[in-house]
């Protein structure tokens, strides 16, 4: 049996930065598992979209496919797109099972790839002494996924023995300018952000500037393409999968087999 393709959707933007993120997750998966169909589409201002390629994948005879939504900050897909682009997918798509995935965060082990870009920044701007963290996320309109990553702050502030604010750049919460003059309005003078972002958009770019431009001694970059990344992504994608495999049975009348999950922990 052909294993089903992957759809990486993320954001597009004019920032070619943006976009070239996808890019890499999507060669830091084939370097994993090269057999596997990888392909790159965009919701909001990208091309391809999701639909062009799935059409495509059609055209080419393939019969499932699973779709991967590149978000941090949203555990449950609520931004609307997302899920109303897959059932536009699935639904234009004749005869291509189309699954979707939980997305790539908030998983915990994601939280070693903020420790590593903040290392690379406190070192570039020559700090040598934190006395409190802001956790800098885009955020969600599901408190459920933001309850998720204060959650993630949480613990990256207890791994790190340091007072911890949650910030987020849409949404409800301060925004990370905010987190860092409460800090420093504490007494606190060496802040920095760890951001909880995949790619430097419009979003990132504002918090980073603004949290500088109010005190902090560094703020990290986004976490980009990591080994982490793709790894999340294949465990995703191999749930998902299991999802496809479970229809099929269910259509013929077997009893569905239920895939059991282990969340492996890993601190930061």
């Amino acid at each position: 049996m052909t294993a089903p393709s992957i759809i990486l959707l993320g954001y597009g933007s004019d920032d070619p930065r943006v976009a070239q993120v996808s890019h890499d997750i999507r060669a830091g998966v084939l370097a994993r598992r090269p057999e596997l169909d990888v392909h790159v589409a965009f919701v909001a201002g990208g091309t391809p979209t999701g639909s062009q390629v799935a059409a495509r994948l059609a055209r080419h005879g393939v019969k499932e496919a699973v779709v991967v939504p590149l978000l941090l900050s949203d555990a449950f897909g609520a931004h609307a797109e997302f899920p109303a682009l897959v059932a536009q997918i699935d639904a234009a798509t004749s005869g291509v099972k189309v699954a979707a995935s939980r997305p790539v965060g908030p998983e915990t082990q994601l939280l070693s790839v903020v420790d590593r870009r903040l290392r690379d920044s406190l070192r570039a701007r020559r700090v040598a002494e934190l006395d409190a963290l802001v956790f800098a996320a885009l955020g969600s309109s599901d408190i459920r996924s933001n309850a998720i990553v204060t959650r993630r702050a949480r613990q990256w502030a207890t791994h790190h023995r340091l007072p911890c604010l949650t910030a987020f750049g849409a949404g409800s919460g301060p925004t990370a300018a905010e987190a860092v003059r409460t800090l420093r309005g504490q007494g606190r003078r060496h802040v920095a952000v760890g951001s909880w972002f995949l790619s430097p958009t419009s979003t990132f770019v504002r918090e980073a500037t603004a949290a500088l431009n109010a005190g902090a001694v560094a703020v990290s970059d986004p976490l980009g393409a990591g080994p982490e990344i793709a790894e999340v992504v294949l465990n995703r994608y191999v749930v998902a999968a299991m999802e496809l495999v479970n229809v099929e049975l269910a259509e013929i009348g077997e009893p569905e087999p239920v895939p059991h999950r282990h969340l492996r922990v890993v601190s930061a």
